[in-house]
């Protein structure tokens, strides 16, 4: 999760402040920084595919349910889909972005985590499109929990040019991600209001809050960490971790002496919409 992260920030900033164009070579370097260190990171990350590759239950390329791009094809098909990102449209931006995702995984052009990737480019073609200011929906959320029916969707449109049926879903699972997100902002709203009312009248208030501000946007913290962000020692971000500990704002997670890890479960709560 930190990978992806890390790869979306990477593409905004590339085409925010940087103002690169969604590339072949961004979306390569977005890749190679998703698999960093995890899943995939032994499959050539940022790297085009150079052997075949099928999608089905079985090793046998000739009982695939699909069979993508071939290797000597992959370069030409993504600066194709590059040229069709940058080209001018009136279709509206769903339509459009419904149809790159469509494009991009039919292509399939790594050797692992094209469905990472694929995902991660759909938050940074609606914010560089002007859909989202920020990165606040979660289409994987709709895509995962829909799975069968978002695979049924994709062959569909390789084998019967469903367009209008993939992109009626997809804009349904961007509207249903839309509404949590804001589901989810009224309860991290909400918690946070109440936060500082406990703790604006305490003691060493200015850091606690500081402190409470860092968990909204990371709801796990370390003492190390702690200290950087409030720069104090670690002994005395510890004194302020206890402080929440006690009030139940903080959880210590590893049940380790040393290394010790500390979470908000009740901001963790509201951003995933999970009750235990």
């Amino acid at each position: 999760m930190e990978n992806n992260y890390h790869a979306l920030n990477f593409g905004l900033e590339s085409v925010g402040e940087r103002k690169r164009a969604i590339s072949v070579s961004l979306i390569r370097e977005m890749h190679a920084m998703l698999l960093r260190n995890v899943r995939g990171h032994d499959r050539t990350p940022g790297q085009f595919r150079i052997v075949p590759a099928h999608i089905g239950t079985s090793d046998r390329i000739e009982e695939a349910r699909f069979v993508p791009a071939p290797p000597q094809m992959i370069l030409s098909a993504m600066e194709t889909l590059e040229a069709f990102i940058a080209a001018p449209s009136d279709l509206p931006v769903v339509a459009q972005v419904a149809m790159i995702h469509y494009q991009f995984e039919a292509i399939h052009p790594f050797a692992d985590g094209n469905g990472r990737i694929g995902r991660v480019l759909i938050l940074l073609l609606l914010c560089a499109k002007g859909i989202l200011p920020v990165p606040l929906l979660n289409p994987s959320a709709f895509l995962e929990s829909h799975r069968r029916e978002y695979y049924d969707h994709l062959l569909s449109v390789s084998q019967r040019g469903r367009w209008t049926e993939w992109i009626q879903f997809f804009a349904r699972g961007l509207a249903t991600e839309a509404t949590n997100a804001a589901k989810r902002i009224d309860r991290l709203r909400d918690l946070e209001l109440g936060y500082y009312q406990r703790f604006q009248t305490a003691r060493s208030s200015a850091l606690i809050l500081k402190l409470i501000d860092e968990l909204f946007v990371t709801p796990a913290i370390t003492p190390q960490g702690a200290a950087r962000i409030l720069k104090i020692t670690p002994t005395s971000a510890q004194k302020n971790i206890d402080k929440l500990v006690a009030a139940r704002v903080l959880v210590e997670i590893t049940k380790q002496q040393r290394n010790r890890v500390y979470l908000a479960k009740d901001i963790s709560r509201a951003v995933t919409g999970k009750t235990s």
